[in-house]
């Protein structure tokens, strides 16, 4: 029962994500923090994080920790099936149908005002994640400062990750940031 109810809440969260993995935030703090009470905003966050940092698809990602976490090994492979299982529904349908409308003025223009609205779905994932990120002066700082040099310097993400792992190790060692 409970692998079925897994399936049934990353499809859900699977078929009504548009625009990658920051759009399915506030889908994913419904349906698995609200709903399901599989997890706490924090620990979906920190899934979230772990998932952008590791190689592969944030949802699926993201999918498989909650789900491992749930039901164990099985419980992960469910849910990340769970969680692309409509995408490659769709996508099977859209392939077969696409490419004989691609060329419609009306289907661009539809396309170009889906981008808008992604836009601003993952500028609220955005806002959203800085609420519960950024929550005292020391995470701030960090966060400018990363802002920054990813702006003017672009560095690896690799080395963004573990700069800040370093750097929230110490300002709480330090007394900077507390949890």
């Amino acid at each position: 029962m409970i692998l079925w109810k897994l399936f049934l809440s990353f499809a859900k969260v699977g078929v009504m994500t548009f625009g990658g993995g920051y759009a399915m935030i506030p889908i994913l703090e419904r349906e698995i923090v609200e709903q399901q009470h599989w997890a706490s905003s924090e620990e979906l966050m920190d899934y979230y994080a772990v998932g952008q940092c590791t190689p592969g698809v944030i949802a699926v990602n993201t999918a498989t920790f909650i789900g491992r976490k749930i039901a164990g090994d099985i419980g992960g492979v469910v849910a990340s099936v769970g969680v692309v299982f409509p995408s490659v529904l769709i996508i099977c349908v859209i392939a077969g149908i696409l490419s004989n409308f691609a060329d419609i003025p009306a289907v661009q223009s539809a396309f170009a005002g889906i981008r808008v609205c992604v836009c601003v779905l993952i500028f609220n994932a955005v806002v959203k994640l800085w609420k519960a990120a950024v929550p005292d002066k020391g995470a701030l700082c960090l966060a400018l400062l990363v802002f920054f040099l990813s702006v003017f310097f672009k560095p690896s993400p690799v080395y963004f990750v573990i700069f800040c792992a370093a750097a929230g190790i110490l300002l709480t060692r330090w007394g900077v940031r507390g949890r």
